[in-house]
């Protein structure tokens, strides 16, 4: 990659594709303190849906001195617009200047003849697929491996994120009892739990250990214990929301039923 077109991607990292990404890996492996060089690796990443994003994340952050600035970066409009939209409008502009002639009527052809074709002799090709068959997998449901979204107001889900510098499976625990009694106390004892104000002032950070569990729920969170294979925090975090906003109960139901399927 030439100087001039890494400072182009500087000023308009939405537009990076899959070839400069490719490209960007050099760079990085050569000097992987360069933080500019990772931030849009981080971009090409994100544009291409790829698995690799969250990963490379924490590797990021691990070589970022103040991640604040990668949380800003990483919740830009800049950061989060895709260049599909740039794309659509291009092949808009290209098809409107296709010159159409009118058309033309092709006779002489042949009709098929369809008395004369043969009946499929192999009943097998019949048979109905097997359910289990097209039963989904449930990471593929839950969506697990998929870039994090974060926002503005989530910093919390950020940090829960670089908690743990690399994901490994974790092992199956026995139930404790009380483990979770907490949580369980919550959410019976309250039925129905607002849901934040959208104009609701920015906390500082320190305080955040202080607040209550369904303050801090957000669906990234859940995302990030699920990436984390902290199944069980997942599964108390969707019952969290279920109850902070009840229109959307069914649907934190169902990730709970595909959660507890890669817990067996």
């Amino acid at each position: 990659m030439i100087t001039n077109e890494f400072t182009y991607l500087l000023k308009q990292p939405e537009v990076i594709n899959e070839k400069q990404t490719e490209g960007l890996t050099n760079i990085i492996n050569k000097f992987p303190y360069f933080q500019s060089a990772k931030a849009l690796y981080l971009k090409g990443l994100k544009n291409q849906d790829s698995y690799q994003y969250n990963q490379e994340l924490k590797i990021t952050a691990a070589y970022t001195t103040d991640r604040s600035v990668l949380f800003d970066f990483i919740t830009s409009e800049a950061f989060n617009q895709n260049f599909i939209s740039n794309e659509i409008l291009a092949l808009e502009k290209r098809l409107r200047e296709i010159y159409v002639t009118d058309a033309e009527v092709v006779k002489g052809y042949e009709e098929a003849d369809f008395s004369e074709n043969e009946p499929v002799q192999d009943p097998n090709l019949f048979q109905p697929k097997n359910p289990k068959d097209l039963e989904e997998d449930p990471e593929n449901i839950l969506e697990i491996g998929k870039p994090l979204e974060f926002n503005k107001n989530e910093k919390h889900s950020f940090n829960e994120w670089l908690q743990l510098t690399i994901i490994k499976p974790l092992k199956k625990e026995k139930e404790e009892p009380g483990k979770f009694d907490l949580i369980d106390s919550l959410l019976s004892k309250n039925p129905k739990i607002k849901p934040p104000s959208k104009t609701a002032p920015l906390k500082n950070l320190a305080e955040e250990h202080s607040h209550k569990p369904e303050q801090l729920m957000t669906e990234t969170l859940a995302k990030v214990y699920l990436e984390q294979k902290n199944y069980k925090k997942a599964i108390q975090a969707y019952k969290i929301l279920s109850l902070k906003y009840p229109e959307k109960s069914s649907f934190f139901a169902d990730r709970i039923k595909e959660i507890k399927k890669l817990n067996k």
